[in-house]
């Protein structure tokens, strides 16, 4: 029996991202984000109650507006997440955010990528998943890019291109990221 597109996505297998059934989960996912995104300010829990209908969140959490993502359901919030204004989060695989996690604004984290050789692009993408350990900071225009793991405890310093794993209690900076010294943990 052939997987389904999106069984081929979830695996971080080449899959197409233009099938109907991923298509459709991906409007629905914006139009609650488009939702969220035009909610009144002075309305913060109803706002997320908006977001908890398309995201797991395990506890409290607040998203300032806007975000945008491509699926919502592959997205974990651990307890006492904060994202400031224009997070987008890139879904195609298993997003893990951990618990005390803060974000600046204009955060990007992409699962999302594309082979290199043109001919191959025009046909599928693939996609790796994203984990954020518990007590990360990622400062301001910060961008995670697929498969990355970020350790615990961790601060990603503003306008940081996160291209591989970064480990617990360091702080790391740069394009690419890395570690710029460790933390006493």
């Amino acid at each position: 029996m052939s997987m389904t597109e999106k069984e081929k996505m979830l695996a971080g297998l080449p899959y197409l991202s233009t099938d109907p059934a991923l298509m459709a989960e991906s409007r629905h996912a914006k139009s609650v984000c488009h939702r969220f995104n035009m909610m009144d300010p002075l309305e913060p829990e109803a706002r997320m109650a908006v977001l908890a209908s398309l995201l797991t969140i395990e506890g409290q959490a607040y998203i300032e507006p806007s975000f945008y993502c491509d699926y919502g359901y592959n997205i974990c919030l651990g307890d006492g997440f904060f994202a400031n204004h224009h997070l987008t989060i890139l879904d195609a695989c298993p997003v893990t955010i951990g618990r005390h996690v803060m974000f600046g604004p204009h955060v990007l984290l992409s699962t999302a990528t594309h082979p290199l050789e043109a001919g191959a692009r025009r046909e599928a993408e693939h996609a790796m998943p994203i984990t954020i350990g518990d007590d990360v900071w990622l400062g301001g225009n910060v961008s995670v890019m697929p498969g990355v793991t970020i350790g615990d405890r961790t601060v990603i310093g503003a306008g940081s291109v996160v291209t591989r794993d970064i480990p617990a209690d360091c702080v790391a900076v740069g394009n690419p990221c890395c570690v710029l010294r460790f933390l006493e943990a």
